[in-house]
């Protein structure tokens, strides 16, 4: 099936014809977001160079597209995966030989899994993920809070100043790092502590703990709003309790980051922070708000359920492949 399979990328003036050629029934995927395949140069989200396809003939019948934002000089995400009826080797050989290797973000419909020919769908792209060498990393809830959802009430137990410190701020996610319970936050706890070569000891932990925060930080600063919004929060006493990071992504407002540090954690306080950072957003004028977590993150779900934010939105994870290292 895959003699006269031809792969490449797209040009911009052939970009989105040839992208769109392929029909897909929208139950899954980037169509849920309900913006289709456009090139940064027709105003939309993608870059023909990191927008592959396979071909048998004239015909797609595999395609893949990384996203990043407008200023991004390397795809973060690949958010697009699919390929027709039958042609899942195409699939896979397609994510194989596409150089581009970020991790891979499936978007789908909360309770995806009722509903046999969803589910069949999801499975296919997440298997055909699989079979290019990607791996489950996590599955998250996506939240988008509105103007009906009602702002929530502030508990008022703590008190909230900027930071306009990085290193106070890098200080703080250092300590949040302890006992996390974010997949891509231990991921890099994970991978920092392996690349030590090591025996696990503290100061691996240390070098993961490191790195974890130091991407943390970086997102903060990817974010399309103003550094002064960032919120470090302490009890009436001066505890500190933890930090919450309200901004914006290309889609509009967003929760950037809510985080406690973990001699605070099991009172309730991660509720407190996104309270603060959605009544932030809200008094700055935002219509909407989105967020996501973990699923196994269930005391920052409990949090988003508490404060109104509704579940749109399932996301499956996958880590991409390792590049394979060239022979000296």
């Amino acid at each position: 099936m895959t003699a006269d399979l031809v792969i490449r990328a797209l040009g911009e003036s052939e970009a989105r014809s040839v992208f769109t050629s392929l029909q897909d029934p929208g139950l899954v995927g980037r169509p849920l977001l309900g913006r289709p395949y456009t090139t940064l140069g027709d105003g939309g989200e993608y870059r023909p160079e990191w927008t592959w396809v396979a071909l048998r003939g004239d015909r797609v019948v595999a395609r893949a597209a990384c996203w990043a934002g407008p200023g991004d000089q390397v795809p973060l995400v690949l958010d697009w995966f699919d390929f027709a009826p039958g042609e899942d080797e195409a699939g896979a050989q397609l994510l194989r030989e596409m150089p581009l290797k970020v991790d891979f973000e499936l978007v789908l419909p909360p309770g995806w899994r009722e509903e046999n020919t969803v589910r069949a769908a999801a499975e296919a792209r997440i298997d055909g993920a699989a079979a290019a060498g990607y791996t489950p990393l996590v599955e998250r809830f996506r939240y988008l809070w509105t103007k009906e959802c009602g702002v929530p009430e502030h508990p008022g137990r703590l008190r909230f100043r900027p930071e306009p410190d990085d290193e106070a701020i890098l200080d703080v996610l250092r300590r949040i790092q302890h006992g996390t319970l974010d997949a891509h936050a231990r991921r890099a706890l994970a991978a920092a502590e392996s690349a030590t070569g090591t025996d696990g000891g503290a100061g691996d932990v240390q070098a993961g703990i490191e790195q974890a925060a130091q991407e943390e930080l970086e997102h903060f600063h990817w974010l399309d709003s103003p550094r002064e919004w960032w919120r470090l929060a302490h009890t009436p006493d001066g505890a500190l309790v933890g930090l919450h990071v309200p901004g914006r992504i290309p889609s509009g407002p967003a929760v950037g980051f809510i985080g406690v540090v973990p001699e605070q954690r099991g009172h309730g306080y991660a509720f407190d922070l996104l309270a603060a950072c959605t009544r932030q957003l809200a008094d700055e004028g935002a219509q909407s708000i989105a967020a996501s977590t973990d699923l196994g993150n269930t005391p920052m779900a409990a949090a988003f359920e508490k404060a109104g934010y509704p579940i749109v939105e399932h996301r499956y994870c996958m880590t991409a492949p390792v590049p394979a290292t060239p022979a000296p």
